[in-house]
């Protein structure tokens, strides 16, 4: 099996390898790259996201048809895509930092700025908050409810059907920090940096 992690220089994504190839062993092929023809033959597509939501999409458009070939991968194709941080931010029709920018439009929302409540609570939000598990998706199995994940972002997507979220945290509000839509999911949080249950659920989306 290939997964694939999508390299379009978006930040320092070294984590999220290391932590992938610590869960693949040697049973998976895991694959850094930006090559269209790669990520069309991967049986699975991770998507990382680091800095604003606009830099994420010029970074994506910055590379002729990737956009068109991971659409086609999770829309058409209908194979398993994870997105992390940004990477699920952009999953979003329109975000709202820096400026008015275009999502990809995988799953009808927005990405808006989190209400700090006039400064009571500090932006970024960084650091462990607790998750709160509210349907059944398949990267959380045997992830128990409650547990603490690790968090940069200030940031948050608001998807307009609710049915698609599968966890929120409590910062500020209730802010939706994972995602399931059939065969596309997506943390807000940093699996890669959230000890071993995020490992657990990089292994649950490398099982699926």
């Amino acid at each position: 099996m290939n997964v694939t992690i999508v390299d379009y220089k978006s930040g320092n994504i070294s984590s999220v390898i290391n932590s992938f190839k610590e869960v693949a062993k040697d049973k998976v092929n895991i694959k850094v790259t930006s090559d269209l023809n790669k990520i069309k033959s991967s049986d699975k597509v991770v998507l990382p996201g680091q800095g604003s939501f606009k830099s994420c999409i010029d970074g994506l458009n910055s590379i002729s048809g990737l956009i068109d070939t991971l659409s086609e991968f999770a829309l058409n194709n209908k194979k398993p895509l994870l997105g992390i941080c940004v990477g699920l931010q952009m999953f979003a029709d329109i975000g709202y930092e820096e400026v008015e920018t275009k999502g990809l439009g995988w799953i009808s929302g927005k990405v808006s700025k989190i209400d700090n409540q006039n400064g009571k609570y500090k932006l970024p939000h960084i650091g462990w908050n607790q998750i709160n598990i509210v349907k059944e998706s398949k990267i959380f199995k045997n992830i128990e409810n409650n547990t603490h994940m690790y968090f940069v972002h200030s940031y948050e997507f608001v998807p307009n059907d609710k049915t698609v979220t599968a966890a929120t945290t409590d910062y500020s509000s209730n802010i939706v920090c994972a995602v399931e839509k059939e065969n596309i999911f997506g943390t807000q949080f940093h699996p890669e940096k959230s000890d071993k249950a995020g490992l657990a659920i990089i292994s649950n989306f490398i099982s699926i």
